[in-house]
């Protein structure tokens, strides 16, 4: 079978390639994503000697298969938050998560409007400059906090709770993304009404299931003896909620976070818990999210950087700056001093896999791809984002461990 083949040759380069990534510091995402730009680069030039990788877009099982790369992580990154942490978190936590967000989306939006030709649909393309450069990855800042072990830092804590937030808005965002893809135009008052009520009914459902349903699942455990049925379970109320988010037009990455966000530790124990992240840690960083980073970088086109360098060049500082000021300048007015604020502000830069999602969801939505023909600034928006979102995700540690270095010596 041709899939067999496709995922033998991705996992095998986007294993190796993550593990150097590991290895010179950085995120395995940013190993993987480089390992499908190298497959895209050699499949391109060399496509009679390698058919089946040069069409893997018209191949249905593996597209479906990057779905469930993305699904599994959202799924992954719900479980990895708790509920206490996003209704919890104070409001000097909002503060940094709005301002983090409401910047870069407003640069993002004003820069789309200047630089991309009039079409009709120039509103949508515009929007999507604006969300992808106003995201930040949740596992990305974690991790690198751990890494510097300054998780438990006043900055550190401020970084995962305002980046808790910004997740969240995110995904809220990428819902009015879709529907103004699928239209093409602003949504008109009624049609924005009833967008938020739809989105309004979603969460509302969402929370009184994860509230009340859930827990009733650890009773339900209890009495059952057969073979993973814990994972089962969780599989089940992920694949509701998605089904629930696309029945009220939004994207189903909103119903496997969500899910994953009201599985605890009290739903059968720690053990369980624990048992059950594990495997959909495993199954996520060991084969699914590797396969679907490697197939965002096989569709970069990195003649980008020769064809627009200056317009990347642009979008890169808006994307840092954005999210460096945007969340940087209220941390500094809550009383957080100016290398704290500025821990944050770069805390919160990096993108990761939440902009290659949004990047990927408008790809398939036709976006990079009209008008047809598509004129070239709209051709190369896709292959810029995923370059903003693997400089962003680079730099990040390397701008953090300075200024943490710089805090702990005033």
């Amino acid at each position: 079978m041709e899939i067999l083949y496709i995922l033998l040759v991705l996992l095998i380069v986007t294993r190796v390639c993550g593990e150097i990534a590991e290895r010179l510091g950085q995120p395995p995402l940013v190993g993987e994503l480089v390992a499908g730009i190298i497959l895209g680069i050699i499949v391109g030039h060399y496509s009679n000697m390698f058919p089946v990788l040069a069409h893997l877009s018209d191949n249905d099982v593996f597209m479906a298969i990057t779905d469930l790369g993305i699904f599994f992580l959202m799924l992954l990154a719900g479980i990895a938050m708790r509920p206490q942490e996003v209704a919890g978190a104070p409001l000097r936590a909002a503060a940094v998560a709005i301002g983090g967000s409401l910047l870069p989306l407003t640069l993002g939006i004003a820069l789309g409007w200047w630089l991309l030709p009039e079409s009709p649909y120039k509103i949508a393309q515009t929007l999507f400059v604006g969300v992808a450069l106003a995201v930040t990855a949740v596992p990305v800042a974690v991790r690198i906090l751990i890494e510097l072990d300054q998780l438990n830092s006043r900055a550190g804590r401020m970084i995962v709770s305002a980046a808790v937030i910004d997740d969240i808005i995110s995904l809220i965002l990428l819902a009015i993304l879709v529907a103004v893809i699928r239209t093409g135009e602003i949504p008109s008052i009624e049609t924005i009404v009833l967008l938020i009520g739809k989105v309004t009914l979603f969460f509302a459902v969402a929370i009184l299931i994860g509230r009340y349903i859930f827990p009733l699942a650890d009773r339900l455990l209890r009495r059952l003896h057969g073979d993973e049925f814990e994972f089962s379970l969780l599989l089940i109320a992920a694949l509701a909620y998605a089904v629930l988010a696309e029945a009220l037009d939004m994207h189903f990455i909103l119903g496997a976070f969500l899910a994953g966000l009201f599985f605890s530790r009290r739903i059968g124990g720690k053990a369980v818990y624990e048992d059950v992240r594990n495997k959909i840690n495993a199954i996520t960083t060991g084969f699914l999210a590797p396969v679907f980073f490697a197939s965002i970088g096989i569709h970069l086109e990195i003649n980008v950087v020769g064809i627009i360098p200056g317009i990347l060049a642009l979008m890169v500082v808006v994307a840092i700056f954005g999210k460096v000021l945007g969340a940087g300048l209220p941390a500094l007015a809550i009383g957080m001093s100016g290398r704290e604020a500025a821990a944050v502000g770069f805390g919160m830069n990096a993108r990761g896999a939440v902009e290659l999602i949004i990047a990927d969801v408008a790809l398939r939505h036709g976006l990079f791809s009209l008008p047809d023909p598509a004129p070239p600034m709209v051709a190369q928006l896709f292959s810029a984002i995923v370059v903003v979102a693997v400089l962003t995700t680079v730099l990040t540690p390397v701008v953090l461990k300075f200024v943490f270095k710089q805090i702990e010596n005033q």
